[in-house]
């Protein structure tokens, strides 16, 4: 697919946009700008897409309340302002966006949370259900009360993996430049601008800079970093100047801006290919027929009632095996339920989950997106 039609086609989009942009070099929280990044997010909701804004710009914000012109080393102090920019940033963006006819939500997350499977699992429900409600989450790294994020972290990281989290069609990074140039176009006059490359390529790291602000953590080699996680899950990435005019609205409409980084494997092989290659699962269930013959020719999601057993012990999102009675895999997929509670809602209908629970998280033991059949 052109790199033009990916973004036109786009229907969840992650836009992640760094500390210089939003506070204007440090100078404080730029109310135009996101105002105007508020408008756009707007009207893409309106168009019926998805959106989230990851943004910096909660230590640098803090910093100029607290009238420090130098970025602390110190971690208690770059998380006392964190906390204090947090405030004044999360209010501008509930502002805009409700003046624009939109809700928000304010999500802070640490990269804790991401590697935890229970807690990313949670985090992933909860972005999910704000989307159909089409709320525009705003989300930021929780560095009030972590360390080695505010140290080693940076938000093009923290975008590209909320753009894996939620399975994201593309990953837009507005940063400071116009994009990646084979060299820095600074130091360098015969530096040319890369309009369309593969997102992984090794040489593109090769081009990419240090940081190039004092405001913000990250240089263009995050992003290109960022990039190649995305790709990871199937999200293409475009790496764009952030003041460029209705530069998310002309993206969505097919227009080349900055650098596009095409991921090479669509979305939902990139999650399939990832569940089929697991060399060891935890646990499997054991469906009847009936179950087998609408998952394998039909393409249905595996629902507990066709489910006569469960085996071995396993953990909610863990990639587990589907086996017939005669005990041979049919397939394999993410599982909705640990293993305990799969073996108390066998045979059993959706309706009767709640009482059995206490709770109901999705109808399905496994959805026939996460559900992969047996090679062979």
């Amino acid at each position: 697919m052109a790199p033009a039609a990916v973004f036109k086609m786009a229907r969840r989009i992650v836009v992640k946009v760094g500390s210089s942009l939003v506070t204007n070099e440090g100078r404080g929280l730029d109310e135009e700008a996101i105002g105007q990044w508020s408008q756009q997010l707007a009207a893409l909701v309106q168009q019926g897409r998805e959106v989230i804004m990851v943004s910096s710009g909660a230590v640098a914000e803090g910093m100029k309340r607290l009238g420090w012109t130098v970025r602390p080393k110190e971690i208690n102090e770059l998380q006392a302002a964190a906390a204090v920019g947090q405030m004044g940033l999360v209010q501008m963006y509930e502002s805009k966006l409700r003046g624009c006819g939109v809700g928000s939500a304010q999500v802070l997350l640490t990269h804790a949370d991401l590697a935890d499977r229970e807690r990313y699992l949670n985090a992933r429900s909860t972005l999910l259900t704000l989307l159909q409600l089409g709320v525009v989450p705003v989300i930021n790294e929780n560095d009030t009360v972590v360390n080695d994020e505010i140290k080693f972290g940076d938000n093009d990281t923290l975008g590209a993996l909320v753009a894996n989290l939620v399975e994201a069609d593309v990953l837009v990074i507005l940063t400071d430049q116009k994009g990646l140039y084979t060299a820095d176009p600074r130091r360098d006059p015969s530096a040319q601008f890369v309009h369309v490359a593969r997102a992984g390529d090794a040489r593109l790291e090769a081009m990419a800079g240090g940081a190039g602000s004092g405001i913000g953590k990250g240089g263009m080699i995050t992003k290109i970093l960022a990039a190649k996680r995305a790709a990871g899950s199937g999200a293409s990435t475009v790496i764009a100047w952030g003041r460029e005019p209705e530069v998310l609205l002309r993206l969505t409409a097919g227009e080349a801006i900055g650098t596009c980084l095409v991921a090479q494997t669509p979305k939902h092989q990139a999650r399939k290919r990832w569940i089929s290659d697991h060399l060891q699962l935890r646990g499997a269930v054991v469906v009847d027929d009936g179950a087998v013959g609408k998952i394998v020719g039909e393409g249905k999601s595996l629902l507990p009632i066709g489910m006569t057993g469960v085996d071995g012990e396993f953990s909610r999102g863990d990639v587990i095996a589907v086996r017939d009675a005669r005990g041979a895999e049919v397939a394999r997929g993410l599982a909705n339920y640990a293993s305990s509670e799969a073996r108390l809602i066998c045979r059993k209908s959706s309706q009767d989950f709640e009482r059995l629970l206490g709770y109901v998280a999705e109808p399905e033991m496994i959805h026939r997106d996460n559900l992969v059949l047996a090679r062979g």
